[in-house]
């Protein structure tokens, strides 16, 4: 086996042995970005001098018998949504293409201080909007199962860097399903932590009440491992909570006995492809056997969800996107006739359809005589979706249903309609507007592409959902992999 096809924790043994080298690990990821990434596009930078320079460090500290974490020297792939000191940040938009940040989102800060050696910057909807990788102001990242189909989205880089064994692990964020959605798309593991619980700083802010930062992986366990490093308090999100920091780990324990599934019957029924939640089914059957007690139950506001999220989002992103004005940041056009000018068409020529079209709903939703008829309601309909998961928490540990609606779908498919990209979500974002954590594993293939089960848990329950994920995935047989080579 390559090294690039590798997990965390197997790379990690290998080196704490002096099997291996970080500075091999690193070459072998780069060989391998340099043969499939023509055909994947995942990354927008590549930052391969930083990372055979962090390699060499990690090198070092290991021949002079320093003691290094599980994360030293695994190559990593960032969303480039989150800022990183001296590396060009985007937001996959043409009005960030030549913006250069003078600090370090926190998350990222804390795996750089673990000695992650860091790949690049991954490919994405423009600010973090779309379920497809079709918006970014740059390219389309393509599903490495089949090219012709899209990864997800909006974290569609971050996720098929990984399928394409183009990076160990990545980052991604998640405002409506942005990292559980291509996680499934792309068979892999994505997890969207409980909001707060992973720090904000330095993230490029879609919509700040919804957006989170989390992992894609190999496996589960890669999955805890990563979020023992990315947890913690940050005095620069005012929104990060205080928790005593567990050993997420310690998680990882095969036995379901008594653990109580819910599977709310919103999910399973209208929009969702029959295979799918065949799929689906069987998932909740080996959980069964596992010792788990699965029974069906009814989150009634569920059906406003996507309602609700396509208001406040919107809202959120009509004010966080006002600082992009050609000013203070990125593109400005040249020879502006006066000072509106200069605003106008430096707005319309540096953002992307999508993103306009967020920008006018979140405006109009937020604008006087309109306000508490859209925004105030979505508000509302909020409340009552959080209030239907705390009810359903009551009596169960975990929810489950499936990631997706469907599989990867076509490029351009779902381009000419907004509504249907949209619908894309709609089993992953409830969880955002509760504030709940998520995560996605793979559940089976159908048609040759891999589909996804989601499993819900409560507020800072993510031991129970990687409990529940783990012994999924020991008893669930997961062998597939794109074959990218054979694949012009």
């Amino acid at each position: 086996m390559e090294l690039y096809q590798m997990t965390i924790h197997e790379l990690s043994e290998k080196l704490a042995v002096k099997e291996v080298s970080a500075k091999e690990i690193a070459e072998s990821v780069f060989a391998r970005i340099d043969s499939v990434e023509d055909k994947v596009k995942s990354y927008l930078t590549l930052t391969r001098d930083i990372a055979m320079e962090q390699a060499e460090r990690v090198d070092k500290k290991i021949a002079n018998g320093e003691k290094v974490g599980p994360l030293a020297g695994i190559p990593t792939a960032i969303k480039d949504v989150m800022c990183t000191k001296g590396v060009r940040t985007t937001s996959g938009s043409k009005i960030l293409d030549n913006f250069i940040p003078v600090y370090t989102a926190t998350a990222v800060q804390n795996l750089l201080n673990e000695g992650i050696v860091m790949t690049g910057k991954t490919n994405m909807d423009e600010f973090a909007m779309g379920s497809s990788t079709e918006n970014s102001g740059f390219f389309t990242t393509r599903n490495p199962w089949d090219l012709e189909r899209v990864p997800g989205g909006s974290s569609g880089g971050s996720a098929a860097a990984v399928a394409a064994e183009e990076a160990i692990f990545s980052l991604g964020s998640d405002t409506g399903g942005s990292i559980r959605q291509p996680a499934a798309l792309c068979g892999i593991v994505g997890m969207k932590p409980t909001y707060g619980l992973v720090s904000r700083y330095g993230l490029i802010a879609f919509a700040s009440s919804l957006d989170q930062i989390g992992p894609f992986t190999k496996d589960v366990t890669d999955c805890a491992l990563v979020l023992n490093y990315l947890v913690g308090h940050d005095s620069m999100d005012s929104t990060s909570v205080t928790i005593d920091k567990p050993d997420y780990t310690k998680s990882l324990i095969n036995n379901l006995k008594g653990v109580k599934i819910g599977v709310p019957k919103e999910l399973m029924t209208e929009g969702i492809d029959s295979d799918v939640k065949k799929a689906v089914e069987n998932a909740l059957e080996i959980l069964s056997k596992n010792g788990a007690i699965v029974a069906e139950t009814s989150l009634p506001h569920l059906e406003y969800g996507l309602s609700a999220y396509y208001i406040i989002a919107p809202a959120e992103a009509s004010s966080n996107l006002a600082r992009f004005d050609g000013v203070r940041y990125g593109y400005r056009v040249p020879d502006p006739e006066d000072l509106m000018d200069m605003y106008m068409r430096t707005r319309s020529e540096g953002f992307g359809d999508e993103v306009k079209r967020r920008i006018m709903l979140g405006t109009y939703a937020l604008s006087a005589g309109y306000y508490e008829a859209y925004y105030g309601k979505a508000q509302k309909v909020r409340t009552l979706i959080s209030r239907d998961f705390s009810r359903a928490f009551e009596e169960f540990d975990v929810l489950v249903s499936p990631t997706s609606p469907t599989t990867a779908f076509k490029i351009g498919e779902r381009v000419a309609d907004p509504l249907q990209m949209y619908l894309s979500d709609i089993c992953t974002i409830p969880v955002n507007l509760a504030g709940l954590p998520g995560i996605s594993v793979p559940c089976g293939i159908v048609n040759g592409l891999p589909v996804g089960l989601q499993i819900i848990g409560k507020a800072l329950g993510e031991e129970m959902l990687l409990r529940v994920a783990y012994s999924f995935e020991q008893s669930f047989e997961w062998s597939e992999k794109p074959r990218l080579e054979t694949r012009d």
